[in-house]
């Protein structure tokens, strides 16, 4: 999904949204924790994709933070339940996660709130079939194993693109595999079909003879959020505003230095630099708002998994939007 650039939020944007001006933020910010309980470190989640391992190899946010007396801590997570599980308990307080995740927890009553939107290219996930499959269209799936990793994007992908087949979720054998078990089950022929996302996706397509039945672009809109811990936003809103500054200066960076974020990335994982390569440069890093547009499609997600009785009951996507991701009016 394309968003206006007037909606792309510079560093500098989102450290004076936060009402810190840029050449007095460190003051500022000092000020804000000072107000409230002491803050001695930040735990963040993350995934070993995007640009957050070279954010995290390179030391920017421990360098951006370090003036403020505030240490940085890592902690990886392999898909976005998890992360949403961590960070609901406060055992992390800000991290990313795809769109489908923050829906189940939220159902959960999980204590979140979307910080800022992630703009992607629908061409980090998909979903794909041996190259000899007899599979050749989505219809093809009725019947089938699709393998995908439950609670995660990938459960929102299957869901869309059987409706815009006109199949049903109950059309098709759900296999919830991680993406690491997707990967051998996939290869061993356990699965007719699975859908897999970058890195795992793209070292697999580099190993494997696959052929793609349909990228997710091609059956729904395509985003991915920051998170953050309720009470954590609540009383730091100023260092939610400068981790989201901070990360875009970091994504602004990975845009232009593409062959440095699969190498590290290649680094973190052990895969190897070409397939790295590719999914880096299919990718797109660009921090948003979270626009009205964003937040409908959200929903839409999440009325389509109450309907299909995947959540206990309805939500409303707006009770977790925190004021400070909407738009600047």
């Amino acid at each position: 999904m394309m968003i206006s650039s007037r909606l792309l939020l510079s560093r500098r944007d989102w450290l004076t949204w936060g009402g810190a001006a840029f050449a007095a933020q460190s003051v500022v910010l000092r000020d804000a924790i000072a107000a409230t309980p002491p803050l001695a470190e930040l735990r963040l989640g993350y995934q070993k994709s995007g640009a957050l391992p070279s954010v995290k190899k390179q030391g920017l946010f421990e360098k951006a933070f370090k003036p403020l007396g505030v240490e940085i801590k890592w902690f990886e997570f392999a898909s976005g339940p998890p992360l949403l599980e961590a960070l609901s308990a406060g055992a992390i307080v800000y991290g990313p996660t795809g769109d489908t995740p923050p829906i189940f927890a939220q159902a959960a009553r999980a204590n979140l709130l979307y910080v800022a939107a992630l703009q992607g290219s629908g061409e980090n996930e998909a979903i794909i079939v041996p190259e000899a499959s007899p599979i050749r269209t989505l219809a093809d799936l009725k019947g089938k194993r699709v393998g995908l990793t439950k609670g995660s994007a990938s459960q929102n992908t299957i869901v869309a693109a059987l409706e815009k087949v006109g199949l049903r979720y109950a059309d098709i054998t759900p296999v919830f595999v991680s993406q690491v078990d997707g990967a051998g089950a996939f290869q061993r022929g356990s699965l007719d079909a699975w859908i897999a996302w970058d890195p795992i996706l793209a070292t697999v397509q580099s190993r494997s003879h696959v052929r793609v039945l349909a990228w997710s672009k091609d059956v729904h809109k395509t985003n991915a959020f920051l998170l953050g811990n309720r009470d954590f936003v609540a009383k730091y809103p100023d260092i939610v505003h400068k981790l989201n500054a901070e990360l875009t200066a970091a994504n602004e960076w990975a845009q232009t230095h593409v062959d440095e974020v699969a190498r590290d990335i290649v680094e973190a994982t052990g895969a190897d630099n070409e397939s790295i390569l590719a999914s880096i440069r299919r990718s797109r890093f660009q921090l948003s708002p979270l626009t009205e547009e964003i937040i409908a499609t959200q929903q839409t997600i999440a009325d389509r998994f109450a309907t299909l009785g995947l959540i206990p009951a309805p939500v409303r996507i707006k009770d977790v939007v925190w004021d400070g991701a909407l738009p600047k009016k």
